[in-house]
């Protein structure tokens, strides 16, 4: 299946029904997040993923009881440093060189710059950007996922500050993004499955300067 077939096929699925997603799916999406493009390749956010029954209910209470989150095999949420500092730069600049092979000084100059920049912007201002590079890896996870036949919702609709207090994020210097449950339609009980899939129509959705 070709990407373009792939995300024809997805819609953001409103109804699962608890059927369970072979690990090696999953292992797979989260591997297409894992291998995303980042800034600088600094990958700053983790993916947390859920398939305690427990905790999904509790998530689902801060998530407006979106029944996709109990419903679901796995739920991915996705979580972004809460702030670049030069202990997070410098440690993966560290990994990086040591996988290489590359002496640490080849990228210093490059990193200095990247810890000077990033340090003189807020925190608020560096989450964003954090939050920016995870949505690239939840867009990667998404369509990995329609690639695999293995329906997904993304979602926004959450209370992150409350999500962010259940799973103690803020102590491991992250804040929540954006959740993405995995699983199967329940197409006898999903309103959405059967509609027509409408985007802008390309004449309008490019700008073209010849």
């Amino acid at each position: 299946m070709s990407v373009i077939e792939g995300l024809k096929w997805r819609y953001a699925t409103k109804k699962m029904n608890g059927e369970a997603v072979a690990q090696d799916k999953v292992d797979q999406i989260i591997s297409a997040a894992q291998l995303a493009p980042t800034s600088s390749g600094l990958q700053p956010f983790k993916v947390i993923v859920v398939t305690n029954p427990e905790l999904k209910e509790k998530i689902k209470a801060v998530a407006f009881g979106q029944s996709q989150i109990t419903d679901c095999s796995h739920l991915l949420i996705f979580a972004a440093w809460d702030n670049y500092t030069e202990e997070r730069i410098k440690a993966v600049f560290a990994r990086t060189n040591a996988e290489r092979g590359v002496p640490d000084s080849a990228t210093a100059d490059y990193m200095n710059n990247l810890i000077g920049m990033y340090t003189a912007k807020t925190e608020e201002e560096n989450f964003h950007h954090a939050a920016k590079q995870a949505y690239i890896a939840f867009g990667v996870a998404l369509t990995e996922a329609a690639l695999l036949k293995v329906d997904a919702t993304p979602m926004e609709g959450f209370n992150p500050a409350d999500l962010d207090e259940l799973l103690g994020l803020r102590a491991k210097g992250l804040r929540s993004t954006t959740l993405l449950p995995l699983g199967y339609r329940d197409a006898a009980g999903d309103w959405l499955v059967n509609l027509k899939k409408v985007r802008t129509p390309l004449e309008d959705f490019v700008i073209e300067f010849k």
